[in-house]
């Protein structure tokens, strides 16, 4: 007959696997599945789990992209908590990390990423400037609603950042509030007053290897799209959605100078309400002054 002691050693043998065998179970899982409990089975895992190769990439956007954004993420404590995460990625690469893609960290943890990872090369944070004069070799960054970001940052990264290929500079959907009320304070999205024209100015006049521009929800004009169509002659890829200031002749005229665009997005996000109302108009060369008087007049 079998004992009862025979699947407990069974499950003893898990702690007892060669190192490379472990690294090898652990690379197969998600950044997500390592973290929630894989490194805590027995010293020999969490050893294993501190290898790193396991650590060149940090990348937690699949687990935030899945979720409904929670006010939870805006407090000190959930930052405390991304802080601890990225300090000990940091300290396991062991100046390996090459990829970052996180939310809400603070300054404390990008000052020691600036400190230990000279081999950086794609960035997608809340905050950046530290990073961005420290690690010259970023080719990709992320700083979609970063409202304390200004032009001046924007200058400083496209100087000391000449390997920049990808810049993303989102902004919430000013057209629709709904979507992020009560969730962002309306502290942090008036803390810096934005300058589109300024910022177009720095993307134009320092990062002119862009090749993917992506600006959704930006209230720059025509002349700051012309500056960085001008600017930036290699973009492949132009995201203009929500740019409600902008006219499809105006988006034409400045494009029509990119000879290697390959895609070019301009729809303008809008609330079901006004959606539905203007469904079935021809908005052609409409600004947003024209969408508001449209609606007025419809509800009349």
């Amino acid at each position: 007959m079998k004992t009862e002691a025979e699947p407990k050693k069974s499950e003893s043998d898990w702690g007892e696997l060669t190192r490379e065998c472990l690294i090898n179970i652990l690379s197969r899982l998600s950044v997500e599945d390592r973290w929630r409990g894989t490194m805590l089975v027995c010293k020999s895992w969490f050893c294993a789990f501190k290898e790193p190769s396991l650590h060149s990439i940090f990348n937690l956007d699949p687990h935030f992209d899945s979720l409904p954004e929670p006010t939870r993420w805006w407090t000190p404590e959930f930052e405390t908590e991304i802080d601890s995460m990225l300090r000990s990625v940091v300290e396991w690469a062991q100046s390996s990390l090459t990829q970052i893609r996180i939310r809400h960290c603070s300054n404390r943890s990008l000052a020691l990423v600036a400190q230990r990872c000279p081999n950086l090369e794609v960035l997608s944070i809340k905050a950046v400037l530290v990073i961005a004069l420290s690690c010259p070799k970023l080719r990709e960054l992320d700083i979609s609603y970063c409202y304390e970001i200004t032009h001046e940052s924007l200058v400083l990264i496209g100087r000391n950042c000449p390997n920049l290929k990808i810049l993303k500079r989102n902004f919430m959907n000013w057209l629709d509030p709904s979507q992020h009320r009560g969730i962002v304070p309306d502290e942090y999205l008036n803390a810096c007053p934005q300058d589109e024209e300024s910022e177009a100015a720095a993307i134009a006049n320092y990062m002119p290897g862009l090749e993917w521009l992506e600006i959704r929800f930006c209230k720059l004009s025509a002349k700051g799209l012309n500056s960085i169509c001008q600017g930036c002659p290699n973009l492949e890829f132009l995201d203009l959605s929500g740019c409600a200031n902008l006219t499809s002749r105006d988006i034409a005229n400045a494009s029509s100078s990119l000879v290697h665009l390959k895609e070019i997005k301009s729809q303008i996000s809008i609330s079901p309400g006004l959606s539905s109302t203007l469904r079935d108009m021809d908005i052609g060369d409409c600004m947003m002054r024209d969408f508001k008087q449209i609606f007025s007049k419809s509800e009349q």
